[in-house]
């Protein structure tokens, strides 16, 4: 009988604190049954870290859920860290992490940016991995930085406005770059104005109908600035992915099975990226959900997730 919606709050079994190189350190934590099939949470943003929520997808009777925050983001530190704050280095802190719990193959639970970082992992280790649930398909190529950037203006003309109108004039043809240079400024009074306006555009831009919560959420001081200096700078190195982008190696992923969540009205991520993502993955199952937009907590999209983790139980 498919489950009518997320599980209940659930505390970790065990949490922790892993020394990284360059300073960094990882915070992690395990939750549901510790002798159950390990199934890894890959936060959004990046920069966004991983909450309590993220715990509720995964039934506790038999999924291990481990979860962390990257490099910068929610409990890791330091907040905000950009030195040696890289897809590869986020892929190399995954091996250790796998390596320090003792596990051997693992499934991947990701959105958004989580589902940029979980294809970067498998298509770097697919020999660890199970298989792949993603959410809000973001493949980290151009056209979809510039979309985020000046194309949700199409559908989001008054949020994209306040966005844009928080740089001077005369820097509005470049939003990247204006942004970044006042998210990585030391001063509080400079980069913490910036790091509210711009997750509170992503915010607000990230579900199907207005929430409030959703947009107090991304405007959370300190969160919001982790996020957004992060996102920043990611997206200025075109977010650190190997040449020809993730679909020109998808071969490395031809035996591993995968579930494809979108939302058919995600702003953030349009359903493009899933689609073509689905179509050069041949094992994968792509569910387009209707009456929804980016965010996981939508109700169609986590029914939808939790129905695709149902789906993967079998698999070892």
């Amino acid at each position: 009988m498919p489950r009518g919606d997320l599980f209940p709050d659930i505390a970790p079994f065990e949490t922790g604190y892993l020394p990284l190189d360059n300073g960094h350190t990882m915070y992690w934590e395990q939750s549901g049954n510790p002798q159950g099939r390990p199934v890894l949470f890959l936060h959004g943003g990046p920069g966004a870290g991983a909450g309590a929520v993220h715990r509720r997808f995964f039934d506790p009777n038999f999924w291990r859920t481990i979860i962390f925050d990257q490099r910068g983001a929610g409990r890791s530190l330091p907040l905000a860290g950009l030195t040696a704050n890289t897809t590869p280095h986020l892929i190399a802190d995954i091996e250790m992490l796998r390596e320090f719990l003792g596990i051997k193959r693992m499934l991947l639970f990701g959105g958004s940016w989580g589902s940029t970082l979980a294809l970067a992992y498998a298509q770097a280790h697919p020999e660890r991995v199970t298989g792949a649930v993603l959410r809000g398909i973001f493949l980290g190529r151009p056209i979809e930085v510039d979309w985020f950037l000046y194309g949700l203006q199409r559908v989001f003309p008054d949020v994209h406005a306040a966005f844009a109108n928080f740089l001077p004039e005369d820097e509005r043809h470049d939003l990247l770059a204006g942004y970044f240079k006042r998210l990585t400024n030391p001063d509080p009074a400079v980069h913490g104005p910036a790091a509210r306006a711009w997750s509170i555009y992503e915010g607000s831009c990230s579900t199907l109908l207005p929430s409030f919560d959703a947009v107090s959420a991304y405007a959370q001081d300190p969160s919001a600035l982790g996020l957004a200096r992060i996102e920043a700078h990611y997206f200025d190195h075109g977010l650190f992915l190997p040449e020809g982008g993730l679909l020109a190696h998808m071969h490395q992923l031809r035996g591993i099975p995968a579930e494809i969540i979108q939302g058919r009205y995600d702003m953030i991520c349009p359903a493009q990226s899933a689609f073509e993502l689905a179509v050069s993955w041949p094992l994968a199952r792509l569910t387009i959900v209707p009456d929804a937009g980016h965010s996981a907590l939508e109700p169609g999209v986590r029914l939808a997730l939790i129905a695709a983790l149902e789906r993967c139980r079998a698999l070892t």
